[in-house]
């Protein structure tokens, strides 16, 4: 097997904090990466913090390394590979062609050291508002601007620093990196030609939903940042209409938000699921649900408005969000204000509007739900470009 100048591939290595069994965007896009490599033949390894109790069982190599718990924000682990002696005799045997950073964190950090030592191309994806994190965990501005700047450090230490949507260039230029990005999309893996009513009809019936009840949901961490109490307080405004609400996941907030679900009266239509891993389970909420409510203002990108696409569930939406970026209103998705008025107001009209939710949806799974497989050929060729380049320096 040979690449574009007739070198043998040499192994790709996908860096990332969290991978399955944690479940969030950037931890699917880190899967699909290496999946779609590996089904391409392109030798490919993933390295990332060990989960307690969890065993692998990828195509690919799966290199993880000792971890401890991030206090308060449970499932997530903060990665110590330098004190773990097996980990780094089996990562010091591999010859890497290219490392691909999806997180400036331990694995970040790691490729990068990896990267300078084997004298290779070094790609750090940008997927998350940072700041917004470390302001969440230490309650102070200053400190929270100061790690700020060191992930920008990182990311200028990058051949090249892509970006998973043109809007995403806002807020790493807020942060004040001042580089090059490169916009290299998202996937989905639940992106299909198969007809779409018979499997929504089916997933309905599976989750007890109601002919004449609208299903929404929600698919995601539950923390405060992601506006989840604005989805309970705006469905407190319209209990008097059929619907079922079912949230997906976890996070700090989840026992606050449920409560307070509790407290608005909304405990006999609002469902919190828990954390879901099996693909297939979660890909059936997507297809049940008539509306996939995102608040969002704290995403990059978000993945699962690509899946609920994908199964032809339109999004409702913050105007002017980076969630929002690839929507127009009223034709792949919905746009509101950040308001509970506004996003209560919006769902009285849809759940009177079946034809346009219908619409929507069809017009979601045709132009935001790209494949991981198409995807993974333009990630590719530029992984190839980059190497080629390196070789004739």
């Amino acid at each position: 097997m040979t690449n574009s100048v007739g070198d043998t591939l040499k192994t790709i290595g996908i860096f990332n904090d969290s991978f399955p069994p944690i479940m969030d965007g950037v931890s699917l896009a880190t899967k699909n990466y290496a999946y779609w490599l590996h089904q391409k033949n392109q030798p490919v390894c993933v390295i990332t913090p060990k989960s307690p109790n969890y065993s692998d069982n990828e195509p690919y190599p799966i290199y993880r390394y000792t971890s401890v718990p991030i206090l308060g924000r449970k499932p997530y682990r903060i990665g110590l590979p330098e004190i773990d002696r097996n980990f780094k005799t089996d990562i010091n045997h591999i010859s890497f062609g290219l490392v691909h950073a999806h997180c400036p964190f331990s694995s970040g950090r790691l490729a990068l050291s990896i990267a300078k030592k084997q004298k290779i191309p070094f790609v750090a994806t940008f997927h998350s508002k940072y700041r917004d994190d470390f302001e969440h965990s230490v309650y102070n501005k200053f400190i929270a601007k100061q790690m700020t700047n060191e992930i920008i450090r990182f990311f200028e230490k990058a051949d090249e620093v892509w970006i998973p949507q043109a809007s995403v260039e806002e807020t790493i230029r807020e942060y004040g990196f001042k580089g090059k990005v490169e916009i290299v999309d998202n996937g989905n893996d639940f992106a299909t030609k198969e007809p779409i009513e018979p499997i929504k009809k089916a997933a309905r019936k599976e989750l007890n939903v109601a002919d004449n009840e609208l299903m929404f949901l929600f698919v995601g961490q539950h923390i405060w940042e992601k506006n989840t109490r604005l989805i309970v307080e705006s469905l407190a405004e319209i209990k008097d209409l059929p619907f079922k609400m079912f949230f997906v996941g976890t996070g700090y907030a989840r026992a606050d938000l449920k409560d307070l679900a509790d407290k608005l009266d909304l405990s006999s239509k609002v469902q919190f699921m828990g954390v879901i891993t099996e693909r297939d389970k979660i890909r059936q909420y997507y297809a049940a649900a008539d509306l996939f409510l995102f608040p969002s203002i704290y995403d990059n990108a978000p993945l699962v408005i690509r899946e609920a696409g994908a199964m032809q569930t339109p999004s409702i939406l913050i105007k002017g969000s980076s969630s929002a970026e690839n929507i127009v209103d009223n034709f792949n998705g919905f746009l509101i204000e950040d308001s509970v008025e506004s996003f209560a107001a919006k769902l009285r009209e849809l759940i009177n509007s079946p034809e346009k939710i219908k619409n929507a949806g069809l017009n979601a799974s045709q132009s935001i739900a790209r494949s991981w497989e198409s995807v993974t050929d333009e990630v590719l060729d530029r992984y190839r470009h980059l190497m080629q380049r390196k070789w004739k320096k």
